[in-house]
């Protein structure tokens, strides 16, 4: 198969283009400066040159959207809604332009679009979007609009020929450096690794294996398409998902954080609170029931696993 994947230059592009390659797929990433073979240039934003590639591919990738690690100004929540919508809308007129469309359009989004919530898991069917929760701070409803016009942009474009499933993505843990996962182990290494804010909001996450593997089963499952959760199906609270990447680190010391703590050390780091507050309790309903199989469904094992990786490197 070729396989276009845009906005590809960044880890999980690199993870996929890895994975598909072994299988023996052509990849192609879209990419603002291409520097390596197999690498095309566009802009993210409008049609052009690019769009060849997608003519006759068999899927398409959109991994596109400006890094949510940041301090949400109102400049940086225009880059962040743009860079996800203006792409998706590019790819959608490159789809549907193409005499020979690709078989199936996978798209970016995000396990965000849910509600914050501790009683119940968010399922694909019965999951509640966000936006509305009474216990969660206005300025978490941007995260909410971004998810749902991502997602929106993707829906209203026009290629019946070409299945459209979108990839509602928790954190994506991987071994790389300066990635969530590293910077959560350094957090865990210097005992300052406890619970924030009580840590009974829940976090949802997935291994890279998993995740590589799952695109892999959508890619090939003709049936499924809409929204598709891509999370480990066992969310834990926050204090029990540090204490698990502790005890991979043989670190058994951790300093509880405050709520109020947490916000200034995100506004010091310039990037936000809500990414270490919001409750995002996330299962993947529609995989299970599809029988897609989890190599690592309990994050202790996967902990472990990716601990001694980033070790080796």
């Amino acid at each position: 198969m070729k396989v276009v994947i845009p906005g590809g230059s960044g880890a999980l592009g690199a993870l996929l283009d890895r994975s598909l390659t072994a299988a023996g797929h052509q990849v192609v990433t879209l990419t603002r400066r291409p520097a390596r073979p197999r690498q095309v240039g566009w802009d993210g934003r409008t049609l052009g040159a690019w769009a060849k590639e997608v003519d006759g591919s068999d899927v398409v990738l959109n991994l596109a959207g400006r890094s949510v690690t940041c301090r949400y100004t109102e400049e940086n929540r225009r880059a962040m809604m743009d860079s996800r919508v203006l792409s998706t809308r590019a790819v959608g007129e490159a789809v549907a332009a193409a005499r020979r469309p690709p078989a199936v359009w996978l798209q970016m989004s995000t396990a965000t679009v849910y509600a914050h919530r501790h009683d119940a898991p968010n399922g694909e069917r019965d999951g509640l979007i966000g936006g509305d929760e009474p216990d969660a701070p206005p300025s978490w409803r941007h995260s909410i609009d971004i998810a749902r016009a991502w997602e929106q942009a993707q829906a209203e474009a026009e290629t019946p020929h070409t299945r459209k499933v979108a990839l509602r993505t928790a954190v994506v843990l991987g071994p790389e450096r300066g990635g969530a996962l590293d910077s959560l182990s350094w957090l865990a290494r210097l005992g300052a690794g406890g619970p924030i804010a009580g840590g009974a909001q829940y976090v949802s996450w997935i291994h890279e294996r998993d995740f590589a593997r799952a695109v892999d089963f959508l890619i090939a499952r003709r049936e499924l398409a809409g929204p598709v959760n891509l999370a480990a199906p066992n969310p834990l609270p926050q204090r029990e998902f540090m204490r698990d990447l502790r005890r991979a680190w043989g670190m058994p010391l951790a300093l509880p954080a405050t709520r109020r703590m947490v916000e200034l050390g995100a506004f010091a780091l310039r990037s936000e609170s809500e990414l270490l507050l919001k409750s995002r309790r996330v299962v993947p309903a529609r995989l299970l029931d599809a029988g897609f199989t989890f190599e690592y469904p309990r994050w202790p094992a996967a902990a472990r696993d990716l601990v001694r990786r980033l070790r080796g490197r």
